[in-house]
């Protein structure tokens, strides 16, 4: 098992497609739309197909085989 890619976000939440951009997984919204949509994407290990879910620090984003971990960012 990989180890998890650390993305902090600034924010308390992010959007999940700006997230995979964010994190480098995806070139740009349409692919994070596409993957998404397709049943790529799993947030805490359950499937999500809608974009715009929020996902805050402590979730777990896993996509290709690329396991994201959200931290906040530090104060």
């Amino acid at each position: 098992m990989s180890k998890h890619l650390e993305v902090p976000i600034r924010d308390e939440s992010i959007r999940l497609g700006q997230l995979l951009k964010l994190a480098g997984v995806v070139q740009d919204g349409a692919m994070a739309r596409m993957v998404i949509e397709n049943g790529e994407v799993t947030v805490d290990g359950e499937t999500v197909m809608r974009r715009g879910i929020q996902i805050r620090p402590g979730a777990v984003v896993s996509y290709a085989g690329e396991s994201i971990l959200v931290t906040g960012s530090p104060e």
